[in-house]
């Protein structure tokens, strides 16, 4: 099952009786929960009707008397389970699986990956039960951003959208609720800019992880430091551990640039896994740091991330790990 077509289904009242919902990422697990919570049901049947059960208050046996029951005054009874990864023996639904209630929709929001290897979660795929909602790599978080604005008819700078993509993460919710708080405050505005960014988000244009990377590819010093220290004194919205994953994710694709250099832009940032707008960035990086360089980085990224977690570490403040480490990596 898809998502827009499971969205489509439920506009056209072509409802499945079960909806197992599973994986990593809680963003469409919810939607679709939700979704087919409001437009199943009228208001007035929902009383009698829609039942919501939690996983560590449920049980199996609970869940299938529930399903087995017959609507009042409706077509449909709606039996939602949520955090269903917490539910002791789910597998003991198999029974109810193979038979289902015609009138019953029953949705399992199952929070984590499924074991494909269990006879129940074979069942659930062959039957086309199963919904997979994995977690986006990292590489893959600027498209569907974008994809995001273009359904709301909005457009965003690349500049924009790699500030976001390096300041939320992976987390599709946190990104939908902080673009969505956004787009209540902006007026007319067609094109969403690092200005806009900041003023209703408040990630800084001019301080923030992208701009680290901007600078270290071009060897700016003082900006470096600049950024450095802002992001030292701002570590609950940039916490050390991602701020040195962003910067080892960086030298490690300058040194994947400097193998493919001669490929063609489109080729490199499909090796890259970058917009090709971008590529022009590890270029820069790549005339700046030679190999011997970029080796010595690593180490020094890998005795930082020791340090940040109390290994080795007896003098230096957790605020001045970054400072000292990109201090090192601009005079290696």
């Amino acid at each position: 099952m898809k998502y827009n077509e499971i969205l489509a289904s439920i506009d056209n009242k072509k409802y499945q009786n079960i909806y197992f919902l599973a994986g990593d990422e809680n963003y469409y697990i919810d939607k679709i929960s939700d979704y087919i919570s409001n437009k199943v049901l009228a208001d007035e049947e929902k009383s009698f009707n829609q039942v919501i059960l939690y996983g560590k208050e449920t049980s199996a046996l609970e869940i299938i008397s529930e399903a087995k029951q017959y609507p009042f005054g409706a077509e449909y009874r709606v039996v939602i389970v949520k955090e269903a990864q917490q539910i002791r023996n789910i597998d003991k639904l198999e029974a109810y699986c193979d038979n289902p209630l015609n009138s019953t929709v029953l949705v399992i929001c199952y929070k984590k990956k499924i074991d494909k290897r269990k006879s129940f979660f074979k069942k659930i795929i062959k039957t086309n039960q199963l919904f997979e909602s994995n977690k986006l790599y990292e590489n893959q978080v600027s498209g569907w951003i974008n994809n995001y604005f273009t359904q709301k008819k909005l457009s965003i700078t690349n500049e924009s959208c790699e500030v976001l993509t390096q300041h939320l993460g992976t987390d599709l919710s946190k990104i939908t609720n902080e673009i969505e708080k956004m787009l209540i405050n902006i007026n007319d505005e067609k094109t969403i800019t690092l200005d806009l960014i900041e003023k209703h988000i408040g990630i800084s244009k001019d301080f923030n992880i992208f701009e680290l990377q901007n600078s270290l590819a071009t060897k700016d010093i003082y900006k470096c430091n600049l950024i450095a220290k802002f992001l030292s004194a701002n570590q609950k919205s940039n916490p050390f551990v991602l701020t040195i994953s962003s910067v080892f994710s960086f030298f490690k694709k300058v040194l994947i640039f400097k193998q493919v250099q001669n490929q063609d832009r489109i080729k490199i940032a499909s090796t890259l896994k970058i917009n090709p707008y971008f590529v022009s960035q590890y270029q820069t990086a790549s005339r700046n740091y030679t190999l011997a360089q970029l080796n010595q980085i690593f180490e020094y990224i890998n005795n930082y991330e020791l340090r940040s977690k109390g290994i080795g570490n007896n003098n230096t403040s957790s605020k001045s790990l970054l400072e000292e480490l990109i201090f090192k990596i601009l005079h290696c």
